[in-house]
């Protein structure tokens, strides 16, 4: 993982607050976990049915049984508790979820989220990321700010299939931390060394700039 994915990964953790429970969702948001201290009071939820999440392991000391929604090797800590996909989107559908963590294809200036779906490529489903995202309190994304080809992720709409409408809250890039608000993107950190010209160049909408004093990470 490159420095720049790192300290977004590192700073997109201290969205947990103590006392939530929070869905670490398929991709850079497993990474969080290892963010996070030994005893930090959370319940982390994976959507294959664990609850109580500790840091990922490896391969030679990891439980070839225990794994996480994108198959990394996780730990357990006192009282995980293991279930079947029926409960677990029972927690879901319920609202229990104060916070899910999710990856994304792009991101809208509105706040739809695409991220199941690229055509003409496999995908084995729209998966539980359609139902997070529509039942989960607060809903964040970790991405990388372009995709592979320098392309922006974070768009005026989406043009790919949307997984939900409007509930994206806040982006975590590797660029910048930024707010969906109603009038489309809005700064509230930069990534060290980027400047507010080159992020403006890498989102594919206009980006508002709350003050001239923007903070880094």
């Amino acid at each position: 993982m490159s420095d720049a994915r790192s300290r977004m990964v590192a700073r997109a953790a201290q969205e947990i607050a103590p006392g939530m429970v929070v869905n670490l969702g398929i991709g850079l948001p497993t990474q969080v976990v290892n963010h996070l201290p030994a005893d930090f009071p959370v319940c982390l939820h994976s959507e294959n049915g664990l609850t109580g999440i500790g840091p990922s392991l490896p391969d030679d000391k990891a439980d070839r049984n225990l794994i996480d929604a994108g198959g990394a090797y996780v730990s357990t800590i006192p009282g995980s508790a293991f279930f079947d996909s029926a409960v677990s989107f029972a927690l879901v559908r319920s609202g229990r979820l104060d916070l899910t963590l999710l990856g994304a294809f792009e991101v809208a200036s509105n706040g739809d989220l695409a991220n199941w779906k690229i055509p003409g490529k496999f995908s084995p489903g729209a998966g539980g990321a359609i139902e997070l995202a529509q039942k989960a309190r607060r809903v964040v994304v970790m991405t990388t700010h372009c995709d592979r080809k320098g392309n922006p992720k974070l768009l005026e709409a989406c043009t790919l299939p949307l997984t939900a409408r409007g509930r994206v809250a806040r982006i975590y890039t590797d660029m910048a931390v930024m707010d969906v608000t109603p009038d489309g993107f809005a700064l509230r950190e930069l990534a060290k060394g980027v400047s507010v010209a080159e992020l403006r160049a890498a989102t594919g909408a206009p980006v508002a700039i709350a003050h001239s004093d923007i903070a880094t990470f």
